[in-house]
């Protein structure tokens, strides 16, 4: 959407009483277009997940935009399935807005005169002034920075990149500062990979690039706890594992991070148009930010030589799952895609915009869960069989959709 929730404007029922939301004049919210899609798409995965669909707790959202003739983008958006307060796990897909809001901190600390840039070098420090973490492996000279920690969260989704970031912002700015910018149903509890110290930050000190301490960031200790927000769905599942042991009950995701599809797809919207959106709902950021995150964003790691990944271990489509999650090795380099994927506790998402070289451009989100078992934690999902093959489809269903729409309008 182009404004936030306050601003919606009720227009009444018309016809079948369908319920059209506008926000802002060229905002239109309609289900009919993205179910007939669906349901004239001859792929057979479609129609298997849609057939079991409320197992899959399938979400997607879908914008067409087309532009006025300054070029300004019109969005239409069409749901299906979609409900802000049924829960699904939104794995790293919370990455992206904690990437920008890194770079948010680093320039409100250059206007406090800070002689401090995302590519400045940093150390962590514990209690005791004993050094936590100094060097990247990944970087060409091995330094830690929050530049290069952004470039790997969106390459390969790197987890430690993004406790780092989440450590240097801490748990309660970046909750705040997403509300104070309108970005509601979102909750950020914590980090990952199995990182329980979740409302504790420790030290952080920069230095110029001639080794000077410019900035010393002390340990932070969360203040607010997050609380429970009014969603439904957090208890999943007939079973989950614990420390090896299988727990016969629903598993709680209660105190697990939550982000709508809907706040998912503001985030990336507010990124790619950022000039569509009031100040105070943008992000403090300035034009050369917004174009490296949009660089990294729509890059594979196949494309670039640093930080360097194995292209057989991380192929092209590694983190791109909507067109060409199974399609290693295929994906078109005439289209680009900006996107943030998650994937865990058997539930996939992907956030994306999609544009080519012919005109085509649109935004998709979907989620989907696959757990036939019904026990998390287990490590048994079907990812690569019914998951990415889903979004894939999905991707393709919608983009050859768009481009038929772009021929018949020529």
């Amino acid at each position: 959407m182009i404004a936030n929730k306050k601003n919606y404007v009720l227009l009444g029922m018309i016809a079948s009483l369908s319920l059209f939301i506008v926000c802002g004049p060229d905002f239109k919210k309609d289900q009919n277009v993205l179910t007939r899609l669906l349901n004239q798409s001859e792929d057979s995965l479609i129609q298997k997940i849609r057939s079991n669909e409320a197992a899959h707790e399938i979400q997607i959202l879908y914008t067409q935009i087309q532009r006025d003739k300054e070029g300004n983008p019109i969005f239409k958006e069409f749901s299906y399935k979609e409900n802000p307060k049924r829960y699904f796990y939104p794995a790293s897909t919370v990455k992206l807005p904690v990437a920008i809001l890194a770079l948010e901190k680093v320039r409100k600390l250059q206007r406090q005169g800070v002689g401090i840039s995302p590519r400045s070098p940093f150390e962590i420090l514990d209690e005791n002034q004993k050094t936590l973490a100094v060097l990247d492996s990944t970087h060409p000279e091995g330094k830690l920075t929050i530049s290069h920690l952004i470039k790997k969260l969106f390459l390969v989704s790197d987890n430690q990149a993004y406790n780092y970031l989440f450590d240097f912002l801490g748990r309660d700015h970046i909750n705040k500062s997403l509300r104070e910018k309108g970005i509601l149903d979102f909750q950020i509890y914590h980090k990952f990979s199995g990182s329980t110290n979740n409302d504790k930050s420790p030290e952080f000190v920069f230095f110029s690039e001639e080794g000077k301490e410019i900035y010393r960031q002390p340990a932070m200790v969360s203040k607010i706890e997050p609380k429970r927000v009014d969603i439904f769905g957090v208890y999943k599942g007939k079973g989950f594992i614990e420390e090896g042991i299988l727990v016969q009950a629903p598993m709680d995701f209660s105190k697990k991070n939550y982000a709508s599809l809907h706040t998912l797809n503001q985030i990336l919207k507010r990124l790619i148009f950022s000039n569509q959106f009031a100040k105070e709902e943008s992000f403090d950021i300035v034009a050369e930010d917004y174009e490296f995150l949009k660089y990294w964003i729509s890059r594979t790691p196949t494309e670039v030589d640093v930080p360097y990944y194995d292209s057989d271990h991380y192929y092209d489509s590694y983190c791109k799952f909507l067109m060409y999650g199974d399609l290693k090795g295929e994906m078109s380099d005439p289209i680009r895609i900006y996107n943030k994927v998650g994937l865990a506790y058997g539930t996939l998402t992907d956030v994306a915009y999609i544009k080519d070289d012919q005109g085509v451009e649109f935004l998709l989100a979907a989620t989907i869960l696959v757990n036939s078992n019904q026990i998390f934690n287990d490590e048994l999902y079907e990812y690569d069989e019914l998951g990415i093959p889903f979004l894939g489809a999905l991707g393709r269903a919608v983009y050859e959709y768009e481009t038929k729409n772009i021929l018949k309008n020529k």
